[in-house]
This record gives structure tokens, sequence and C-alpha cells, in this order.
């Protein structure tokens, strides 16, 4: 198949087909050979060659000696937090084929301009939800230490995921450096959120506020599930969660301190922390009991936004640590590349987008276009 494409490619340099009287000028001269790296493995081909020497085929271009599809496949496998060693193991076990560390390396290097780019690119002039998260990821800096990388996931006015950037922090997730990547994703052309979902990072909802006045700051309720988890034994996480639910889907705020009052009498003496955890956060928290039910789902929805960490998660496990921030960010970026290679991200946020998006032009009209 290759042969014969690069036999297409030389007619249409030469202007004629092969076998066809040459009326004078450059002619076919032969072909030589040469191996290339293909998903099945090494494969010999003959090049065609012309005599004046400026065919420049497009198929296998000179000196490329390797397919698009073997970068495709480096490329996933690194983003599944394979090393390059392992990388070139999986080659070597599969294809039969020899690839060096350096190479893979030259691979995925090819991705760091793809991700300025995308980092860069313009965003939608509103979103109605943004999610903020940070991932704790070990890297290398001297000593191995933990670093937060900043993510940031909106909603888009089509139901869709959109993954809005992925930043290096310089320490502890910090309410300061928030500001920087919440100013930079304005720049970009956000000029309202109308609700900025987040964690009980202290000093955060202003930042949020100083970017987009008008935004919503409301707690995740993931996290704060999470959360509240974190202090119970496993043995009762169950009968927990069923407890906990009736205070997150109460009807008004009055109904939810009712629930929680019975939630509180029942499991406050044994774990004082989980009490003490949802009265740090209520202010934040009640907001959430003011929205339509479709909203709710929306901004409560678990599936979209912890299928994405899962991955990210994944592929930092997987790696252990990084040398050095850029490639954890490459590692990073690369997940997000997979999950859609056209859309850098993007998927449907939830089934039954329309009924939510009624929902956020009532309750935020004239802002959602």
């Amino acid at each position: 198949m290759l042969e014969s494409a690069l036999e297409v490619e030389m007619s249409e340099h030469l202007g004629r087909d092969k076998h066809q009287p040459a009326a004078g000028g450059n002619v076919r001269n032969g072909t030589r050979s040469k191996t290339v790296l293909t998903e099945v493995g090494p494969v010999q081909i003959d090049v065609p060659r012309d005599r004046a020497g400026s065919f420049e085929p497009q198929i296998v271009k000179k000196r490329q000696r390797r397919l698009d599809g073997v970068d495709e496949i480096v490329l996933s496998l690194t983003a599944r937090g394979l090393t390059t060693g392992e990388v070139a193991a999986h080659f070597d076990d599969v294809y039969g084929a020899s690839v060096s560390k350096d190479t893979i390396s030259r691979i995925t290097d090819k991705v760091v301009d793809e991700m300025t780019e995308w980092m860069n690119r313009p965003l939608d002039r509103v979103y109605p939800v943004v999610f903020i998260d940070a991932l704790v990821v070990k890297v290398r800096d001297g000593q191995v230490r933990n670093k937060p990388f900043y993510i940031a996931v909106g909603v888009t006015v089509n139901g869709e995921r959109d993954i809005l950037g992925i930043w290096a922090g310089d320490g502890g997730e910090g309410a300061k450096f928030w500001l920087g990547v919440l100013t930079e994703i304005k720049n970009r052309g956000v000029e309202d959120v109308c609700i900025a979902v987040c964690d009980g990072l202290k000093g955060l909802p202003e930042s949020i506020n100083t970017a987009w006045p008008l935004a919503i700051v409301q707690t995740c309720i993931i996290h704060l599930i999470r959360g509240t988890f974190r202090f119970a034994s496993r043995a009762d996480w169950e009968e927990l969660g069923k407890d906990l639910r009736p205070v997150y889907t109460a009807p008004t705020e009055a109904a939810a301190q009712a629930r929680f009052a019975e939630f509180d009498e029942k499991w406050g003496g044994r774990y004082p922390a989980i009490t003490k955890l949802w009265q740090s956060v209520w202010s934040e928290f009640v907001p959430f009991l003011d929205w339509d039910v479709e909203i709710r789902r929306i901004v409560c929805s678990t599936n979209a936004i912890e299928s994405l960490n899962a991955r990210y998660r994944r592929a930092v496990r997987a790696r252990g640590h990084f040398p050095n921030d850029a490639a954890a960010l490459k590692c990073l970026y690369l997940v997000t590349r997979s999950l859609d290679p056209t859309g850098r991200g993007r998927a449907r946020w939830a089934t039954r987008w329309k009924p939510a998006l009624n929902a956020f032009a009532i309750a935020f009209e004239g802002r959602i276009n």
C-alpha cells in the first residue's frame, strides 16, 4: 500500500504515469530500499527516485523512519503513565522493534508546542459553571516533594466539558496563585462565570469574585462528602452516606439544618470532626440549596469531573514522580489529549442538558446567551 501511494506521488510529480513515454525532462530512476517502523513492526519498502533528485515524498518523507501511527501509540502509552523505558519494552515485546528512550522522549516532546497553543487558546465568553481544583503530584526538585497542579474545568452553554487549562503551582495550594490563574482565564475571553465550584481553601472565594464579581461561589459537594468520609471508619461509610444525603438534597436551608441536626445527634458524638467540617463551610454550602433541581444536578454531577481526576491520578500514580514540572505538565496534557484528540478533552457533561440550560437562563437572566 505504501509503495503504491509513493508511485502515485511520483506520477503526480512527473506529470505522467509509470511506463508512459517521456517527452524529455525529468524521468524515473529506479527505487531505493528503506525500513520504516509501523504499528505492525518494521517494514521494508521500495521508494521511487527521479533522475533530477527533486522528488519529495509526503506519505513517507525523506529520512523518516517511523509512521505517524507509531507516534500516536507512543503518546497513548505515555498518557497512561508508562515511562520511556516501559514504552520501549512494549515495542520490543509486541512488535519486535527497537525504539530508544531518546526517540520516545523526542516523540512526546512534539506535543509541547501543541500544549502551549492549547493553554493560550481563546475561551468561551460565558460558562454557566466552572470547577477549580488542585492535583498533588510528586516532583523531584533537588528532592522529591509534593507540588500542586491547578486544573480548571468549565461547563459550556452547549453542555460540554471544557478543560480550561493546567498550571504548575509554586508551593502549597494558595488563593494568591489561584488569583493569577483566574485572571489568565479571564484574559483569554471569559467575561462571566455564573457559578464557581471549589473546595474550602481560605481566600479562594475572594479571588474568584475579584475575577468575576457576579459569580456565586459554591463549595464542592463532592469534596465535602469525601472530606466527611475521611474522618469516619470505612465500615460506617455506607450508613453515613445515607444519613447525609437528606442534608444536601433538602429543598430549603431550614430543612437542611433540621436534617443536619438529626445527623449530628446520631454521629456527632462518634465523629465530632465531621460536625466541625460542615459547620465551617455551611455558608458556602447553603447557595446550593437555592438552585433548581436541574442546576443542582449539574453542580453536583460527579461522573464528568471524577472520571477526569481518576485518569489524571492513574497516570501520575503509574509514574511515581517526575523529574521536573515540565515533564508532569506534559503527562497531564497527554491525558487530556487522549480523552478526545480533536476536542482536547471535550465531552458531554450531562445527558439531559436542555432542562438545565433553561434553569440557568431563568436563574441568571441576561447572562446566558
